[in-house]
């Protein structure tokens, strides 16, 4: 498969090489700054945005040259990663105490979630930073705006930006520990009516490290593989219509260890993975820009195959799972400006998601939503909105949410109020439904859907002619009936009562001079199930600081330091606490001419030991040299 998957990279490579060894110059790329679109699903100036949103730009992306996606939301208050292993090992992904399938993700407004997965969720662990222009992550309940599944909030992922006029190209490249290699091959363009585009190949493979943790005596290296192919474009076709289209191909292989409680090495085990999602649409505008509508439809497409042996009741086995899923989504979304002060916004999509395996448990899905929202400033500098929405899913009937949000600022002393609530729900999975047909039990007609509360209020305060900006929040996240997994009775069980989650958000920046900037986040977060234990792999106290300088005009560093504690997870159903650890990571860049900088850097460079899930082992001290070069 290796062969395959290098060679599959080869030819995607080559026709942008072709195209590259031709380029004309172009200017930089723009940072969209302080714009966001998530928030309210139209770009919005971030100072009059009521809910939580955090974002990760170009400029932070180039400062540390990490290669996931998740490396960077790692860094962001309130989110937290959990790796089976090392890269491209199963991942949970959590944000303000609710995992994965509680948090849409977003490719160029592709939904990337798997509906054969045991939960419709995404896996954090195939996406490659390559191409990714930004990254947004809006917190809190987002059903209203985004439909089922946005409990916890919406993490969205660009490769468009505001480019200059022009065309750019630009190719990387790495290689370091545990025999990694990685590449890219990506051009962007912007046109002088308007129209923009970008595209590129990323790929990656590595020997890798035990899944299962070698202090445990396992030495057995997992690898893993992975090419992804992103196209992304807006056209303007008139001053009245735009037609844009993504699409997204990941191609992945991973090696991975026999699980349990105590889990051990498996040289036989591999997973293979393949995404193929697209997304294409209209938008329209009217009455000089105040009424614009825009249309579009997606699908997403994975299938998967899993090799595994072992022994069960004494005897040996081999095992060969299939998984497939597709989910196939129609979206319309209409704004009219009534005034400067008052928008409207109405929209209405339709879902349908299906999974099915060679083991013959097989499901659908079927949703249809619309919804409205209503954004007010009633008075200079605040902002307000209003939202609701009603949902039928083809099994469960009919559901309503709603969210508000409020944001007013100071302009005096700089300094920003907001607060947003709202509500969400989330229905069982087709897998949940109809888990193991064969089984004791049978497939689980009898879940119901879970509903959400959440809410949060918070500060942001600039100083020092902007050079400080400080803030906090404080969230509340409950959830009613939980869906889980039973290991006694071998089916997923619904659990009558609320699950709690709420905690405290801080964040810092600060210009400490024209070269060196600190950042600091803090998370703390408190999580209660029903019967009173906490929930796994969310750590009590996460921090995260940073000190990026420019010492001269071609040198830079980025120092990042991350320290975990007062985290427990779950084995044999009792909860066993992790380790607190402290990793720090660094990168030194030099830019030898325009465009083009070599940089060295080193991750847990303190070769921390630890563990964030109970068993697994994670990467040691390790070292990475690479270059970026752009015209």
């Amino acid at each position: 498969m290796k062969i395959h998957l290098k060679s599959a990279m080869t030819r995607a490579v080559l026709p942008l090489a072709a195209l590259a060894l031709a380029a004309p110059a172009m200017a930089e790329t723009v940072d969209i700054g302080e714009i966001v679109v998530t928030a309210n699903r139209t770009k919005s100036d971030k100072a009059k945005v009521g809910s939580t949103v955090e974002t990760v730009s170009s400029k932070d992306i180039k400062q540390q040259s990490l290669p996931t996606v998740q490396d960077y939301l790692a860094q962001e208050p309130g989110v937290s990663i959990s790796s089976q292993g090392g890269i491209g090992q199963e991942t949970t992904l959590i944000v303000r105490g609710a995992d994965k399938k509680y948090v849409k993700t977003l490719w160029n407004g592709i939904d990337l979630s798997d509906a054969s997965a045991p939960q419709v969720q995404v896996s954090p662990e195939h996406l490659l930073v390559g191409g990714v222009n930004n990254i947004e992550i809006l917190k809190g309940s987002q059903s209203t705006l985004y439909g089922a599944d946005a409990v916890a909030g919406v993490i969205g992922i660009s490769t468009l930006g505001d480019f200059e006029e022009g065309i750019r190209y630009i190719v990387s490249g790495e290689a370091g520990s545990f025999g990694t290699f990685r590449g890219h091959l990506g051009t962007q363009a912007a046109l002088s009516d308007g129209s923009r585009f970008a595209a590129g190949v990323t790929g990656l493979t590595t020997d890798g490290i035990s899944a299962a943790d070698a202090r445990n005596g396992n030495t057995e290296r997992d690898g893993y593989d992975n090419v992804t192919v992103s196209l992304a474009g807006e056209k303007v076709l008139d001053q009245y219509l735009t037609a844009f289209g993504a699409l997204l191909y990941i191609d992945s292989e991973s090696e991975f260890d026999n699980g349990g409680a105590d889990p051990s090495d498996n040289p036989d085990n591999v997973a293979q993975r393949r995404q193929f999602a697209g997304r294409a649409g209209l938008t329209s505008t009217s009455l000089d820009g105040r009424w614009r509508n825009t249309v579009s439809v997606q699908m997403n497409d994975i299938s998967r195959e899993s090799f595994s042996t072992g022994v069960f009741n004494g005897q040996p086995f081999s095992s060969t799972y299939l998984p497939s899923s597709t989910r196939q989504k129609g979206d319309w979304l209409s704004e009219y400006d009534v005034s400067e002060q008052v928008t409207v916004q109405a929209g209405a999509d339709y879902e349908r998601q299906s999974f099915a395996d060679n083991f013959g448990s097989s499901n659908d899905a079927e949703i249809f939503g619309a919804w409205g929202q209503l954004l007010w400033s009633p008075v200079q500098n605040a902002t307000l909105t209003g939202a609701v929405r009603h949902d039928e899913h083809g099994d469960f009937g009919g559901y309503t949410t709603w969210r508000t949000t409020a944001a007013y600022t100071f302009e005096e002393t700089g300094t920003k109020l907001r607060a947003s609530a709202g509500t969400g729900f989330r229905a069982p999975s087709p897998f949940e439904l109809g888990y193991d047909p064969f089984g004791p039990q049978g497939p689980n007609t009898n879940l119901k859907p879970e509903e959400s509360f959440s809410w949060d209020a918070g500060f942001d305060q600039t100083a020092l002619d902007g050079r400080l900006s400080f803030g906090a929040t404080y969230f509340v996240l409950n959830t009613d009936n939980l869906i889980d997994y039973s290991v006694a009775e071998d089916a997923y069980v619904q659990t009558l009562g609320k699950t709690e989650r709420d905690g405290v958000e801080a964040y810092l920046a600060y210009a400490l001079t024209d070269w060196a900037d600190l950042t600091a986040a803090y998370t703390f977060t408190r999580t209660v199930e029903a019967d009173g234990d906490r929930r796994p792999r969310v750590p009590k106290h996460d921090i995260v600081l940073g000190l990026f300088t420019r010492p001269t005009e071609r040198w830079n560093t980025a120092t990042t330091v991350r320290i975990v504690k007062d985290t427990v997870d779950v084995v044999n159903n009792n909860l066993v606490p992790l380790d607190d650890y402290v990793l720090v990571n660094a990168k030194v860049g030099y830019e030898p001419i325009d465009g083009l900088e070599v940089y060295v850097r080193g991750e847990n460079l303190l070769d921390e030991k630890y563990q964030v899930v109970r068993g697994y082992g994670t990467p040691g001290a390790s070292v990475y040299g690479g270059f970026t070069m752009q015209w």
